[in-house]
């Protein structure tokens, strides 16, 4: 009888029974359910029980966080349930009952932008950073700026705009490459389609609108004619043709004998979606997105524009947790390719602000609660940097005061910001140092809204939360008294054994980990993951690998292998401490491609013993960073564990935690 299998008939329960769960999978720390009802769920219960480390529902998926002993979990509820369990692709495929028409495109664009956030963001900061030497007027009484008086800085401005023209103008080829890749087809030819769209024969996208029509060069083909322009930065052309060669790709694979179809496949999926690119999708898909844009334009500078602001500025945190909020990328870029600069984005950068702000309020509220201060902080910290998950689902909507505290704020934040026609020139860092994003003559309007959604959630959310965690503490004494009233000597048996526990544990020889890497050891927290960075699954820090093999930290047992995805390993110390070795952030979505183990379950291991070698290049080629990260799951007897970090760790040789 396995040792979940009580909590696996519970959870069972909690989710509305076999006949609920559509398909159901795991990963390393979390069962991943597709229900046919997700009302049914009783999230409140679930949370509550003692196995699960917390919840949530992301693309369809209700996903319940174990640790990293959930594969023994899975293995109970299987049994348990009767049920058999599906690959993690079945699971994302079953996900989709539960997502009408726009959801399921609003995932398909989330997955195409995914791997191009991190360059986007990167594009953002440069153009920022070539706003203060080139736009600010700082110098000789405010009439030049750095790059006027300094060639080295003008230099300096000439060549950032290198790598921001191939992040912003060639946008289209990262778009057509990450299209294929999502769908599987040939990223090679999604490139090359890319390219196509941003030639150099071609009259640049920025230059049409000052071009006289007569003017523009054109393909002749004698009984008609097509214009040559170029699509930089456009982003509906790009999707429209990346998804029409997926589709010729498919058709020409399907009807070709493969004798033939390594010629006959690329070669008419190319030239055909090339051709319906520039003949057709090109110029719809330009008037489409320049008409979504111009509605959302109208929407942010006319006379609704401050009913506008305070709505979207209100829903857009709601939006996240839908995960909606993937379309602002889109639209983000495509007003910027119209108008030279977006005022949607700012107002996507005070709502992180506002949620991080309402985390600081909780942070005041429970400075006592040293547990609570545990995800609060890290939570705080990495929202304020831009990454929202850990405070909206580990903080926020767990209380659910803070979380429309810090959408009041938002959306009064982002009244101001739009009445002042606060305007960015990239998308940016969405939180505090997205101000370096902000053209120069909005900085100072969007420093007073940063304030505004810093001050107004922290306040509301102090004001509300001290009145609810008053109410709580009562109730939770008179339980304690009756509790205490009918049991007594039972109590106080089990302080003074809690003491004499207490007392044997702090004999304890003191522990070490050692680096499982060589690489820059970091704080957990700035991970950028949901789960992990939050501290869900226990506190610990992440290194940054710089060679290819994971090695054991310390003596233990192997305890948890991935079969599969083969990225991941838990460790059982001889103290009963149980830890997770996880490298990188989602690569459980290669399925073990660039992951090979060197140890097999329930083997012994010492410290250094290389238990996973691992391709750095896969992992980068697939999108994912390869910040490995060390989870402390389960203390078992160490206390006082110190962490080392903002050093570089020697695998098997630099000290980087320490216990008793």
């Amino acid at each position: 009888m396995g040792k979940y299998i009580e909590d696996a008939k519970e959870l069972l329960g909690y989710v509305g029974g076999k006949e609920n769960i559509a398909a159901v999978s795991h990963c390393m720390t979390r069962m991943r359910f597709v229900l046919n009802n997700p009302k049914k769920a009783d999230i409140a219960k679930i949370e509550a029980m003692k196995v699960v480390k917390g919840s949530f529902t992301q693309t369809g998926q209700f996903q319940v966080i174990i640790g990293n002993t959930v594969a023994d979990f899975y293995n109970d509820f299987i049994a348990v349930s009767g049920i058999e369990g599906v690959s993690k692709d079945a699971v994302k495929n079953a996900a989709k009952q539960n997502q009408n028409v726009l959801q399921r495109m609003i995932t398909a664009l989330a997955e195409i932008f995914a791997p191009l956030i991190p360059a986007i963001i990167t594009g953002g900061l440069i153009l920022g950073f070539r706003n203060c030497i080139d736009s600010m007027y700082l110098f000789e009484n405010g009439t030049k700026t750095l790059c006027d008086i300094s060639q080295f800085w003008a230099g300096i401005d000439s060549f950032l705009w290198l790598i921001g023209e191939a992040v912003f103008h060639m946008l289209p080829v990262g778009i057509c490459w990450s299209v294929t890749k999502k769908m599987g087809t040939t990223q090679m030819l999604g490139i090359v389609l890319g390219l196509t769209l941003v030639s150099g024969q071609l009259l640049n996208a920025y230059a049409v609108a000052g071009t006289a029509a007569a003017d523009i060069p054109k393909w002749n083909f004698g009984g008609f004619q097509v214009n040559m322009i170029g699509y930089q930065a456009q982003v509906l052309p790009a999707i429209l043709a990346a998804f029409t060669l997926m589709y010729l790709e498919r058709f020409f694979r399907k009807i070709t004998p493969q004798v033939v179809s390594m010629i006959v496949v690329p070669f008419c999926s190319l030239v055909l979606a090339v051709i319906a690119a520039h003949f057709v999708l090109g110029p719809i898909g330009w008037k489409i997105g320049s008409a979504i844009s111009a509605v959302v334009y109208a929407g942010i500078t006319g006379s609704f524009k401050v009913l506008f602001a305070a709505l979207f500025g209100f829903v857009y945190a709601p939006l996240v947790i839908t995960g909606l909020h993937h379309m602002s990328n889109a639209i983000d870029l495509q007003l910027i390719a119209d108008y030279g600069g977006t005022m949607l984005w700012p107002m996507i950068a005070l709502s992180n602000i506002a949620q991080g702000s309402a985390v600081l309020g909780m942070i005041w509220l429970q400075r006592k609660d040293a547990e609570a201060q545990e995800v609060n902080i890290p939570a705080c910290v990495s929202c304020y940097l831009g990454v929202t998950e850990p405070a909206i689902f580990g903080v926020n909507l767990k209380r659910g005061f803070p979380f429309v505290c810090g959408m009041i704020g938002s959306g009064i934040a982002a009244v101001v910001c739009v009445a002042a026609g606060t305007t960015a020139n990239a998308i940016g860092v969405g939180g505090i140092p997205g101000i370096l994003s902000i053209q120069p003559p909005f900085m100072a309007s969007f420093a007073l809204c940063s304030l505004i959604a810093l001050a107004v959630p922290f306040f509301l959310t102090s004001v509300v939360g001290k009145k609810r965690l008053q109410a709580d503490q009562t109730h939770e004494t008179a339980d304690l008294t009756e509790i205490a009233a009918g049991a007594g000597a039972s109590a106080a048996a089990g302080i003074t054994a809690s003491v004499i526990r207490n007392q044997e544990a702090q004999k304890a020889a003191p522990g070490t980990l050692t680096a499982y890497l060589s690489g820059n050891v970091i704080p957990l927290k700035e991970v950028g993951d949901g789960v992990f960075s939050e501290g869900i699954m226990g506190d610990g820090l992440a290194m940054i690998p710089e060679n290819d093999t994971l090695y054991a930290p310390a003596d233990a047992t192997v305890s948890v292998l991935m079969q599969d995805s083969r990225h991941a390993c838990g460790l059982t110390l001889d103290n009963g401490t149980e830890i997770l070795l996880h490298i990188g952030i989602d690569t459980v979505d290669m399925k073990g491609d660039g992951f090979e183990y060197l140890v097999s379950e329930g083997q012994k291991v010492s410290a250094g013993t290389p238990l996973i070698r691992f391709d750095r290049a896969k992992i980068k080629a697939a999108g994912h960073p390869d910040t490995t990260v060390c989870i402390i799951t389960e203390p078992g007897a160490a206390e006082n564990i110190r962490f080392v970090t903002g050093i570089k760790g020697e695998a098997n040789k630099t000290v980087i935690a320490t216990f008793e």
